[in-house]
């Protein structure tokens, strides 16, 4: 890859051929990521797992080790080969997918998916920071919208692997697959040089790399300055309690809206497949444009959006098995989660010192993670249980259409944080130069 560093609008060949194994990797760890959810009328019943225990297995068992991990990882992408670091965990992450497999019962589960979060927590924060030093900075949005373009493609892909491949091979034949090829990706990557730094570069002299503990207190120091930058994280931890939540669909549209498990996985992979690629682009090239033409933050653009979202996603919980707002529903929410990652990657980005990039974009995941998605799987887990035991009619439905509701908070923080993006962004450039 080309070390030459990007000094107008323009994206050169080199970029996109980087962006684009960026991305593949993403498809990867995404397509990782959602086997448990995706293969869930398959893991539940063979595996004997309650709610409660699925929950943990694709909630806090994986999220706490995942995002810990990153916060250390992210601190570790500011100071070392990024791509080298990239290599190794996608080795890590693929060897225990094709561990997971082998598993019997909960625990035997429980301890590769700890592990594989490890792994998984590397690629982001690191990918973040490479595209940061390689595209202008009025293009990010394009850069962080396409990379995560890994994410509807790896989710929706998930689901059409279940959907289609998994009543040929079984589920643990699927497992042995996707850590071969990443297997294989580690390789290729391992090979591929490192993106300078550009806030090195742009010194005009040779600076010495930030010890981890300087780089922690750093960005410590730095989010409590940027009320921008803590609004958009409160939003993106209250939007991630919906996705998480979202992980007991498959088992919601079996027991509670009478699908068949192998044609709602085809239907949520193409539902969510397109709505999440059209909605990537429309979040990372949208709020781009918005922002040039507007003066406002990327984050204003994603609060439209969602505002826009919202009441047919009420529509999608309440409706019957036979409804077109099944299929709109999942096309949706995967369209404003798509929608999601340009826009805040991009601006926060542009709210943090660049020495420290990684390691806050670590924490946000760890953020959006633990606390939104910890809470969004965990709770609905215990709740379908606890409301089985009594007898309560349609559980799923309920706490999905409540956690539902409660995410729609997440609007006013996107809203402020946009407002106030231009605002923060100019006082950190100050006291940059400073």
């Amino acid at each position: 890859m080309s070390k030459d560093m990007p000094s107008k609008d323009t994206i050169s060949s080199s970029d996109m051929g980087f962006l684009c194994l960026l991305t593949s990797l993403n498809v990867l760890n995404m397509l990782d990521r959602n086997l448990m959810s995706a293969f869930a009328n398959y893991i539940v019943p063979d595996l004997g797992l309650s709610n409660t225990e699925y929950g943990l297995l694709t909630g806090l068992v994986f999220l706490i080790f995942y995002s810990i991990a990153g916060l250390y990882m992210g601190m570790l992408a500011d100071t070392v080969n990024r791509t080298r670091l990239i290599s190794f965990g996608v080795s890590l992450w693929s060897a225990l997918t094709a561990a997971s497999g082998l598993a019997w019962n909960f625990v035997s589960m429980a301890i590769p998916r700890m592990f594989i979060g490890v792994g998984e927590s590397i690629l982001s924060p690191s990918a973040m920071s490479l595209l940061a030093d390689r595209f202008p900075q009025s293009r990010l949005g394009f850069a962080v919208g396409f990379y995560y373009i890994g994410a509807p493609l790896g989710a929706g892909g998930s689901f059409l692997l279940a959907g289609f491949l998994g009543p040929v091979i079984g589920w643990r034949n699927c497992f042995y697959l996707l850590g071969g090829i990443g297997l294989v990706l580690a390789a290729i990557v391992f090979f591929v040089k490192e993106t300078p730094r550009r806030h090195l570069i742009d010194a005009n002299e040779k600076m010495e790399k930030p010890s981890i503990r300087q780089i922690a207190k750093i960005a410590m120091t730095a989010i409590p300055k940027s009320p921008a930058l803590m609004a958009a994280m409160a939003g993106a931890m209250l939007l991630h309690v919906f996705i998480g939540a979202g992980y007991f669909d498959q088992l919601w549209f079996v027991q509670e809206r009478n699908f068949d498990r192998d044609e709602i996985a085809k239907l949520t992979g193409l539902m969510g497949l397109s709505g999440g690629i059209i909605g990537t682009f429309v979040g990372g090239i949208g709020s781009d444009w918005f922002t040039q033409k507007t003066g406002y933050g990327r984050l204003v653009f994603l609060f439209f959006i969602l505002l826009a979202c919202s009441p047919f996603m009420i529509a999608y919980r309440l409706a019957p098995g036979d409804s077109i707002w099944i299929p709109i529903g999942l096309f949706l929410g995967m369209f404003q989660i798509g929608s999601f990652f340009g826009p805040f990657f991009a601006s926060i980005q542009c709210l943090i010192p660049p020495e420290v990039r990684s390691t806050v974009i670590a924490f946000s995941i760890l953020l959006m993670n633990v606390v939104g998605m910890g809470i969004g799987i965990t709770i609905t887990g215990v709740s379908i249980d606890v409301m089985t035991s009594y007898g309560v009619d349609q559980p799923y439905s309920l706490t999905l259409l409540g956690f539902t509701l409660f995410s729609f908070l997440a609007m006013p923080c996107f809203l402020f944080a946009g407002l106030r993006y231009k605002h923060d962004q100019e006082r950190l450039q100050i006291s940059e130069a400073s």
